[in-house]
């Protein structure tokens, strides 16, 4: 099959997704058309059946802001009749699903099928925005298949949306070869004295809570020696800083900004921090698991269907930062229970979303389709 992938080439959970699920969909024969403005960051290598077409967009003076969704509803439509595409992807229904059904009415009668990825923010935050409403509506209602990333998202969807269409529930995956023996990254480096290391790798956005990493690392370096790394960039961070330092914890706390391969820095992590607001999956916490990192995080969104309290990890209410701190603390003290949680969380990234069960069922879901 020829499969338009249509994301953002960003370093967020929708992007790596696609972008593994291109690389995936090469590996079984078929061809995948990545459509995008810029080349996704897990794409930087040749791949012969993996081909990138850019959107370009053109700025003129009675524009304020480039017309994106118009220039993307165009490229896709001349991908699809040149490559002759029989499916296209659209990770987020606003703005790629609205640019994929312009194309499909572009086309006509022989324009490839829709297939559209939810993954959160587009349901939870520009869905629910009164502006944008209606139109996330239209597009899941216009697509031809519609996927959620959690069980927890398509019942929010539905709740969200009154929709009455069937939604397809594929989960989130992780390869998990990648996480089954990870370099060590330099942990010398970040903790010469055997401190241990806890992670939070994010966007930096509010609902990620940032700051409640930071004061639960605090309290955790009260009870023992740690170092805390935090990937990511975003509107936070500024915030976090000054608060890392109002806790005279500069010393402690590194800033390592986007980084690319996650599972080389998890390979240094003792505990992840995920003590998010809402999280529709937590992509994070099982590319950490897989990795044999045992995660602390918040009982919201789908991170339940991801994390088995009190197996793989603990989740808490949010805003609970002392009882996550004496979970982390509870495990970085016992060497037998953080290990029995760590092979407890490697075992459910194999058995439930390693890239070889999930790739499938997308696969099967567009020979349905066609």
């Amino acid at each position: 099959m020829h499969i338009a992938i249509v994301c953002y080439p960003t370093h967020g959970g929708s992007g790596v997704i696609a972008s593994e699920l291109a690389l995936g969909l090469a590996e079984r024969g078929h061809t995948a058309h990545i459509v995008s403005y810029a080349v996704p960051f897990r794409l930087r290598e040749f791949n012969p059946r993996v081909r990138l077409h850019e959107v370009e967009v053109a700025t003129y003076p009675l524009f304020k802001y480039p017309p994106y969704t118009l220039g993307l509803a165009t490229k896709l439509a001349e991908v699809a009749t040149e490559e002759k595409l029989d499916i296209i992807h659209a990770h987020y229904a606003v703005p790629h699903a609205v640019s994929a059904f312009l194309a499909r009415e572009i086309i006509g009668p022989d324009a490839p099928k829709i297939v559209t990825t939810l993954h959160g923010t587009d349901i939870t935050l520009v869905g629910a925005d009164e502006s944008f409403h209606r139109v996330t509506r239209f597009a899941m209602e216009v697509s031809d298949a519609v996927t959620a990333v959690s069980a927890y998202l398509k019942r929010r969807t539905i709740e969200e949306f009154s929709l009455e269409r069937e939604i397809d529930v594929i989960y989130n995956f992780v390869d998990t070869s990648r996480g089954h023996s990870v370099p060590e990254c330099g942990r010398k480096h970040w903790a010469p004295e055997g401190e241990k290391i806890l992670m939070h790798a994010s966007n930096f956005r509010p609902v990620k809570r940032v700051s409640d990493v930071v004061r639960v690392f605090d309290l955790v370096r009260q009870a023992l020696p740690a170092k805390l790394l935090l990937v990511g960039e975003g509107p936070e961070r500024l915030f976090v800083q000054q608060l890392v330092k109002e806790l005279r914890l500069s010393e402690h706390v590194h800033f390592l900004g986007e980084q690319d391969n996650l599972d080389t820095i998890l390979g240094c992590a003792d505990l992840l921090l995920l003590p998010s607001e809402q999280e529709s999956f937590g992509l994070v916490a099982l590319e950490a698991m897989s990795c044999n990192v045992p995660v602390i995080g918040t009982a919201v969104g789908g991170l339940p269907e991801v994390v088995i309290h009190g197996e793989s990890g603990y989740l808490a209410p949010v805003g609970e930062v002392r009882q996550m701190a004496e979970w982390a603390v509870e495990l970085l003290k016992d060497p037998g229970r953080h290990e029995t949680f760590a092979r407890a969380g490697r075992a459910r990234a194999v058995s439930a979303f390693d890239a070889q069960k999930i790739i499938p069922q997308y696969e099967a879901l567009y020979e349905r389709l066609l």
